[in-house]
């Protein structure tokens, strides 16, 4: 969604700086350029940083790469259709 129209900054935009270590919404505006123009966004986007922010240590600690994938055959899922 987009959050500034002025610049053109979606709620993605937000989410991905504070990922990448967006220290407060000061440094957000001059990298993305938030609520920079008419002002209308300054309180959507400061909720939107600091909701993202808030998240970011949970997520910063989850590694997709140590999540274990399994692969079920799609006739162990319905063994009534195996035999079928």
């Amino acid at each position: 969604m987009i959050v500034c129209i002025c610049r053109r900054v979606s709620d993605r935009d937000i989410a991905r700086a504070a990922r990448e270590g967006c220290a407060s919404f000061d440094e957000l505006q001059g990298e993305l350029g938030v609520a920079t123009a008419c002002g209308t966004c300054r309180d959507f986007a400061r909720e939107t940083f600091a909701t993202h922010r808030a998240c970011g240590a949970e997520v910063a600690r989850f590694d997709c790469h140590a999540v274990e994938r399994r692969v079920v055959p799609s006739n162990a899922a319905l063994p009534g259709l195996a035999a079928g």
